[in-house]
């Protein structure tokens, strides 16, 4: 049987790529340096060797047919492997490691940690990005991620690090303040901060019913620990927040924890990266790296048990 790549030009499907990618002609002309007709040109060529449509056009920009969907899938991971590849072979691919993660690990967590990796592998510059935006690794210029879920993301592996808890964290002063704290009840009447839900949960894990609503806190977006706890140091009210993140501040005194009560967040951490860049030295590197610092990490193995 005939290979059916014979038939078709790499250089159409490399057009094909980059359109089905940016969802329009113009952008993938200005990517890859050709004129948006030279781009509509070789996809409709592409098209007739194929048999079939495989985007719709729009006055704005296009959209990928089922078939177009289907080829896309198949064309993205081979041009990601041929971009890894040619990246390792020129020599410059693993100088830098460009790590995305969301918001409080990548700034309470991870950033303070990161001189320790660069000491150990002087020749790997890191470059972290700190967002709660969910970044593409099959598309996006970052080589690994942090972020929460359930571990099961296509064409990615996925290490579990751990899972957060929260407790109820303040100033030595606003604790002052309140007096004696009899039980986990009188934090009822207490200033709080953040989702009125997640201190309802807080509550149970005390042995306190109560009504999520009844209290309505202060609050910030998703995983925004670190906004929260900057207000709690302000002395505003009491934030829910992990001791992991924030040993240094609880070992220093600036921060206390009120009561032993903890709860899980519903979705763990997880390491993430390409399943075709597995082996590449500095993801690697960087893999087993963080997993042994997890792994010794004493808040985290005290949340673990």
């Amino acid at each position: 049987m005939a290979d059916p790549l014979a038939s078709v030009p790499l250089g159409s499907l490399r057009v094909f790529e980059a359109a089905a990618r940016l969802g329009s002609f113009t952008r993938a002309a200005a990517e890859l340096g050709m004129t948006q007709a030279a781009v509509s040109w070789q996809v409709r060529a592409l098209e007739q060797r194929l048999g079939r449509p495989l985007f719709r056009r729009l006055p704005r920009e296009v959209v990928l047919t089922p078939a177009g969907e289907r080829l896309f899938r198949a064309a993205s991971e081979a041009m990601n492997g041929l971009r890894s590849a040619l990246t390792d072979l020129a020599g410059d691919g693993d100088s830098v490691l460009a790590v995305t993660s969301l918001p409080t690990f990548g700034s309470q967590w991870l950033a303070p940690r990161l001189g320790a990796f660069q000491i150990r592998h002087p020749s790997i510059a890191v470059r972290l990005e700190a967002t709660s935006r969910v970044v593409d690794l099959l598309r996006e210029d970052f080589d690994v991620a942090v972020r929460m879920g359930a571990g099961n993301w296509p064409g990615l592996v996925a290490h579990e690090l751990f899972t957060p808890t929260l407790a109820p964290l303040c100033t030595p002063d606003l604790k002052a303040r309140l007096g004696p704290l009899s039980g986990p009840e009188a934090l009822l009447d207490a200033p709080r901060i953040g989702v009125a839900e997640e201190w309802a949960r807080w509550f149970d894990a005390a042995g306190v019913k109560t009504d999520p609503v009844r209290h309505p806190a202060p609050r910030f977006a998703a995983d925004t620990q670190v906004l929260e706890i900057a207000s709690a140091m302000q002395g505003h009210g009491i934030a829910l927040a992990s001791p992991a993140f924030y040993a240094a501040e609880l070992a220093a005194g600036r921060l206390v924890q009120l009561f032993d009560a903890v709860f899980p967040i519903c979705s763990p951490y997880w390491l993430v990266y390409a399943e075709d860049r597995r082996r590449q030295r500095k993801i690697a590197a960087f893999r087993d790296w963080l997993l042994a610092l997890v792994a010794e990490d004493p808040e985290i193995r005290r949340m673990a048990a």
